[in-house]
Parts: structure tokens; sequence; C-alpha cells
């Protein structure tokens, strides 16, 4: 598939047929998000992929899917096949830039302008999203209300911290989100040439 039909293609799915996702196609998906850009190469990036039914219906009752269903969607995230839960860990980060190559002018760890490893975390996301288009599936993203619950589900280490549960699968037909309505800002208001324009 050409990267700008990937791009095109890429929405978040809130529905999805029971076909299992074919283990090497979740691998791949995965690949992309372990190549993903990180701050000085520090990696802290942590990805645990469940395909488990039951552990699937833990992570959609930690997400409350009962009340998505209940406000007429579908039951999206305990029916996806597999979903992969995208972690960060901060401790990793900062162990880095506690090495030689990394201190600052006086010897010490940066004073972190943002905490980059975030901003990572995300670019991980997006890399996932559009790999899972590019194998002719689709993918959404859901925040979980209880990240410690979610975390100690799934007995990840403390210092890595989840930001979410991308869900991925065969699409179904699903209800769109009321948020699309807003559609699109204009381009002229969020695209500037060499200084942001009033």
């Amino acid at each position: 598939m050409e990267f700008d039909e990937v791009i095109r293609k890429r929405r978040m799915v809130r529905n999805y047929t029971s076909d299992p996702v074919p283990p090497d196609a979740l691998d791949r998906i995965v690949d992309a998000g372990v190549r993903a850009p990180s701050a000085g190469y520090s990696q802290g990036m942590g990805f645990v992929v469940v395909t488990d039914p039951a552990t699937r219906k833990s992570i959609a009752h930690l997400a409350e899917e009962e009340e998505y269903v209940a406000s007429g969607f579908d039951p999206w995230i305990s029916a996806a096949p597999a979903h992969i839960v995208i972690t960060v860990s901060e401790a990793i980060y900062r162990e880095r830039y506690r090495e030689p190559d990394k201190l600052g002018p006086d010897g010490t760890e940066i004073d972190w302008p943002v905490p980059y490893w975030w901003v990572d975390a995300g670019a991980a996301l997006m890399a996932v999203l559009l790999a899972a288009v590019n194998e002719g599936l689709a993918a959404g993203f859901l925040g979980v209300h209880s990240m410690r619950d979610l975390a100690a589900l799934l007995a990840i280490p403390e210092h890595q911290n989840p930001i979410g549960v991308v869900t991925v699968g065969h699409p179904m037909p699903d209800r769109r989100s009321r948020s699309l309505a807003r559609g699109r800002r204009p381009r002229a208001a969020v695209v500037h040439r060499e200084r942001w324009a009033v």
C-alpha cells in the first residue's frame, strides 16, 4: 500500500469481525512501534500484545466498555481480536540522559523542556496505527480509566507506564464518533510558513 493511501485510510475503528489477526501481522505492527524514534535512542517503550479473550474482556471492563455499549456503540474493545498496550518508561530516559554523552554543559542531567518520553510514546502509537492499516487491518486507540489496574493485570513493571490500548482487527461497519461532526480545522488555521500567521 502506498504511504499516502495508508495516511488517508487511517481512522479510529470501533467495531471488528471475530477473525483473528495473523501472528506475523501482529509482529510487523509491533515492530513498527519498536522502530519509532526515541530521544537519545533511549528506547524506553514497551509493548504488550494481548489476544487471550478473557484478558481482552478484562481490559474492556477497565476501560468501562459497558458505558460505550449503553451509548449505542458496539462492544469494540472486548470484540477486537488483538490489543497492543503501549508503555513508556521515564526512568529509562532519565538513565540514558545521565550518560556522559547526554549530560548538560554543567555535567548534570538536562532540565527537560518537554518530557520527550511522552512524545516518543505518541510516535510509537502512530507507527502502530499506520502499520495496522498497511497490513489491511483496522485499529483504534483508547485510554483506560485505571492505568494502575491495567498495569497490574498485565504484570507491567512499575517503571513502565501504559499510555493506552490499541485495538486491532478486521473492520466492520461502526458508529462514527460524534466528534467527527466538528470536521477538521481549516488548514490555514494550523499550518504556517516561516512564522505563525495571525
